[in-house]
């Protein structure tokens, strides 16, 4: 039988009600240092790989996500049970579970530890899906690490937190960092930097024919993608300016065959990604 902290929580318009609302601002979370995880999937994902604080789940959530609840039992975290209006007035987008989690990024020294091979980086990128779908397919293509630059978004905007599907707690990101400093440090760890442009010298699928020791043909200009790669994505809107190109060893284009003018940012580096993690493995 599932049990819970304390009476079931039926004002909506509690100070704690509001307190766990105010968490979708970002002044909320750097003032406590924690966030909000919206849903199923990503509250899932928090208790099962991140540091959470508490939950708060309606009764119907509770029986239809009985994993989840489980999990949070087992690792020991307070778990409350709230009515249908104290969740919606929590979060529009919670089906039923929110939890609050505790903020903690990871550092590029953590990263660096690690022996990286494949990284994906974010230079000033400010939408929150795009940068949500990209940790996303970072996390899928087996990369060991993501990093946000200055000025891009928030990672713990919980529109950011959707868009990743619990990605964000399957793998280390770096926030705040300069774009060189990165860059520098990465390639000292022995890592190709790549940036991803239409003004490419390098089309990627004719680095992909040359790529590991059975490539084919000559590859002594081209970068090879079976090697330790960093890849930086640019802004939506403007990409990579002239002086954030010139960090990289190399520009690569996707060859774009039909019409479309350009890919989108998210769909440009789930093509980059798995380029390199098919070349690397």
């Amino acid at each position: 039988m599932t049990s819970f902290v304390g009476p079931e929580l039926t004002n909506p318009r509690a100070e704690r009600v509001k307190a766990v609302r105010a968490l979708s601002g970002r002044s909320m979370r750097q003032r406590t240092g924690r966030y909000l995880v919206e849903g199923p999937q990503a509250v899932r994902e928090v208790v099962r790989f991140a540091s959470v604080h508490e939950l708060y789940v309606t009764a119907a959530a509770a029986d239809r996500y009985s994993d989840v609840i489980s999990d949070a039992h087992e690792r020991g975290l307070p778990v409350h049970l709230a009515s249908d209006e104290v969740v919606a007035a929590m979060s529009p987008d919670a089906q039923g579970l929110v939890a609050v989690a505790n903020v903690s990024s990871a550092t590029l020294d953590d990263v660096l530890a690690s022996r990286p091979t494949l990284v994906a980086i974010l230079a000033s990128v400010r939408d929150p899906g795009n940068a949500g779908a990209v940790i996303r397919a970072a996390d899928a293509a087996g990369a060991d690490a993501v990093v946000l630059t200055l000025e891009s978004v928030d990672v713990h905007n919980p529109k950011t937190i959707r868009a990743t599907a619990g990605s964000l707690f399957h793998l280390p990101v770096v926030t705040g960092i300069a774009l060189d400093t990165v860059t520098d440090a990465l390639r000292a760890a022995g890592l190709a930097v790549l940036a991803a442009d239409g003004s490419g010298a390098h089309d990627l699928d004719d680095l992909l024919d040359v790529a590991g020791p059975a490539g084919a043909g000559d590859r002594s200009a081209a970068p090879d993608l079976a090697a330790p790669t960093a890849w930086v994505f640019g802004n939506e809107a403007w990409g990579l300016p002239a002086h954030e190109l010139e960090l990289a060893d190399a520009v690569v284009r996707v060859p774009i065959r039909g019409q479309a003018e350009s890919l989108n940012l998210a769909t440009a580096a789930a093509v980059c990604l798995y380029a390199s993690a098919r070349a690397q493995r």
